[in-house]
């Protein structure tokens, strides 16, 4: 999803203004593919790459795998290597006259080019979601290396186990991967809660894998831990786009069961790492469930989400620049569009009314105004929809604070300082005050100078720098965690 109209960090839809990410398509099995083809297809065969340089800065590199069949057809896939998405099927592809044009359905896309007369470069544009991006593919012998230096090599120094358990309620079926150290147990645990969006059991984004990273960090240092798919994505079932904060709620309960039913697990030390939404769902939880014995909130939220959603979209557009004009109209165009959601509760009712708004308030933006707003009127059905999704309008409404008063279990929330999609200074005080409220004696709040809403040491903390910056979580975030986990859990088992 756009990251400003949501606080998480993995894009789900089109490339849009800002971060300008691609979406998971719906199916990455190969497809038949369309062809028109009086050219010679070999002059086209081998791997294409280019760089997006979308608004904000950021550059998104496109491979393209075009593969010459024996019957001189051509066979396509896409890969967003920065996103870490690989194999989309490129449905159709027409090459005539030294014109290539290749079109990505599953995410809407479509690149039209030229060949040159060197044959190692195509020279042309990227269309998607009503935006046109110039692209220049060049050929190139093998694909880049992805792996980040922070991502673990096997063979791992513990046990790597693949499980599926159920939360019968929901009747959902979830897929996730449990480490345990070699050394003997039974051992404290912790469930590693993504952010918003459908994300994986790594929380995989732009080419990090920040849970893969998490646990394995933890696990070399004698906690057991459990990373699972989201519903509907990778091994686990059910359906996402109809789920709530509260159902995600549902599902780590169903996870903290499961580890109670494993030998290898102190059922008496089992806590709850949530980051982003995590940080949300993790404190219900925890007054939902008395098997929680701790929580911690990577850049978790103290305010409601509509309040975060302004505070997210200033920060950003200042860090791109826009002036206080822009700023002043997309935070007005914002403030409509929220009110029609929570007033009209009938979806194709509310649809209509944010169609509305939207293409008057368009027509009268100039382009710089369109960019930071995230709308344009030629993709808008693709845009309202999420606004009025079930997860959408709880998020706008939910004001974690008078859960985060219920809270009496040990509590570490941490932000970075430079965090721009959770603010750390104003969240961090509302859960500081929420807590103390609710007269819990037990909790450490922590801002670490420098880190971005990823954890990451960053200059600006603008989105735009996730997928340069090489490092996936801070050694400095990983240690705070580490230690403030061990401590608690020692005490546990005194």
């Amino acid at each position: 999803m756009n990251y400003k109209t949501v606080i998480c960090v993995v894009s789900l839809i089109v490339i849009v203004a800002g971060l300008g990410c691609i979406s998971q398509p719906d199916s990455t099995q190969p497809g038949d593919t369309d062809n028109e083809n009086n050219g010679n297809s070999r002059d086209i065969e081998g791997l294409w790459m280019g760089s997006l340089e979308v608004p904000g800065g950021l550059e998104i590199r496109i491979l393209f795998n075009i593969s010459a069949r024996p019957d001189s057809s051509i066979n396509a896939t896409m890969d967003s290597l920065d996103q870490g998405v690989t194999g989309i099927p490129v449905e159709t592809v027409t090459y005539k006259d030294d014109n290539l044009r290749l079109e990505v359905k599953s995410i809407r896309g479509v690149f039209e080019g030229t060949l040159k007369e060197d044959g190692k470069t195509i020279e042309g544009e990227w269309k998607q979601a009503g935006s046109v991006f110039p692209l220049v593919l060049n050929h190139i012998e093998k694909t880049p290396d992805l792996r980040r230096e922070q991502n673990p090599v096997k063979p791992y120094p513990y046990a790597e186990e693949e499980v599926v358990y159920e939360n019968k309620e929901a009747g959902v079926k979830l897929a996730g991967t449990l480490t345990l150290p070699r050394s003997e147990g039974p051992f404290p645990a912790v469930v590693l809660i993504t952010g918003s969006g459908q994300q994986n059991r790594d929380e995989e984004i732009l080419g990090h894998r920040p849970f893969l990273v998490l646990s394995d960090y933890l696990t070399r240092r004698g906690i057991a831990v459990l990373r699972v798919d989201d519903r509907g994505i990778g091994g686990s079932t059910g359906n996402f786009s109809q789920a709530t904060t509260e159902d995600f709620a549902g599902d780590v309960l169903a996870g903290i069961e499961y580890l109670k039913s494993r030998e290898e697990i102190d059922s008496n030390r089992i806590g709850l790492i949530g980051h982003s939404e995590g940080g949300i769902i993790a404190p219900l939880v925890a007054v939902q469930s008395s098997d929680v014995e701790f929580i911690v909130l990577m850049a978790g939220t103290g305010l409601p989400g509509e309040d975060i959603m302004y505070l997210q979209s200033d920060l950003i557009a200042r860090a791109e620049g826009a002036s206080n004009e822009t700023i002043a109209k997309n935070e007005a165009l914002m403030k409509s569009m929220f009110s029609t959601i929570k007033e009209e509760q009938n979806n194709i009712i509310a649809g209509e009314k944010l169609r509305k708004l939207l293409t008057d308030k368009i027509s009268n933006m100039s382009e710089a105004e369109k960019q930071y707003s995230g709308y344009s009127e030629a993709n808008l059905d693709a845009q309202i929809q999420p606004l009025l999704s079930p997860w959408m309008r709880f998020f706008l409404t939910y004001d974690p604070r008078p859960t985060l008063t219920k809270v009496k279990c040990p509590v570490l929330a941490i932000n970075g300082e430079k965090d721009l999609q959770v603010p750390p200074e104003e969240n961090l005080r509302a859960i500081e005050e929420a807590l103390k409220a609710g007269g819990n004696e037990n909790y450490t709040v922590k801002e670490l100078p420098g880190l971005n809403h990823l954890f990451q040491t960053s200059q600006t903390g603008s989105p735009t720098e996730y997928a340069k910056i090489e490092e996936t979580i801070s050694p400095v975030a990983l240690e705070i965690i580490g230690n403030w986990i061990s401590e608690h859990t020692q005490e546990k088992e005194k």
